[in-house]
């Protein structure tokens, strides 16, 4: 797979530079850097873009300013690509209202795309939280998401002492904070996991955005806890018969 990334800052970096070192060895990863200095309306696209940019199936978009998104169309017809993943971990570089229209202006040229918010959400079938999860259909984004989105962990837990042996990352966050988090979960005890992986997550650290935004209908929270429950509750599933079972003490006469 051929893909493109498109950076505009630390964020965007160290996510391309994860993808580089921990995608398959077959997939074609190549990247180039915008500038944040974009006016509010962007009229000429091609003074804001290299003359060239090369083929690709996929883009990456890591928008850092609000005016970005407009040049996404423009990249995809100089690229070719069919497919883009425009994640949203700061509702203010990516405005719904632009991310709608851009969605639609590629909808209609046959080009498939997701916006995860967050970008750790991204699944082969879907992306968001809960209530708020959007499906997709679309193969090449697929392809990206079995390596890159929702972390999904393999861990290993000895039956006696109840102590985490071994994690594996089988599908890590783009930013690269699974394989932190897989790393300090080794040693804990089963009961400690949750919520301490969402935590190690957090610290990596998580540069989602801080600002209280309404994620689903049913919870109102930061972007950058919604990374840390996605960790918990892949992890949860998987501990959850070595925890310790709770205790309850029942009054006399009740």
């Amino acid at each position: 797979m051929r893909i493109l990334i498109v950076e505009q800052g630390p964020y965007g970096e160290r996510i391309a530079r994860n993808i580089k070192e921990r995608c398959p060895e077959d997939w074609i990863v190549q990247s180039f850097k915008l500038t944040t200095a974009l006016p509010p309306l962007i009229d000429d696209p091609e003074d804001f873009l290299p003359t060239e940019l090369p083929p690709s199936d996929l883009i990456v978009f890591l928008s850092e300013t609000e005016q970005s998104s407009q040049l996404i169309p423009d990249i995809v017809a100089m690229t070719g690509a069919q497919g883009v993943v425009a994640p949203i971990d700061n509702s203010q570089w990516v405005p719904m209202g632009l991310k709608n229209q851009i969605q639609r202006e590629l909808t209609a040229k046959g080009i498939s795309s997701a916006f995860p918010k967050t970008f750790c959400t991204l699944t082969e079938e879907s992306y968001g939280y809960r209530h708020a999860a959007e499906s997709y259909e679309s193969d090449v984004i697929a392809d990206f998401a079995k390596y890159f989105g929702r972390p999904k962990f393999k861990i290993t837990v000895n039956p006696e002492t109840k102590i985490i042996e071994s994690v594996e990352v089988e599908r890590g966050a783009p930013c690269g904070s699974s394989h932190h988090t897989a790393e300090g979960l080794i040693g804990l005890h089963a009961d400690e996991a949750v919520p301490k992986a969402g935590l190690i997550c957090h610290h990596f650290p998580c540069q989602a955005s801080m600002q209280q935004e309404q994620i689903d209908k049913a919870l109102y929270d930061t972007l950058m806890h919604l990374s840390g429950y996605v960790v918990n509750e892949d992890v949860e599933e998987q501990i959850k018969p070595f925890r310790t079972p709770v205790r309850y003490i029942n009054p006399p006469g009740q």
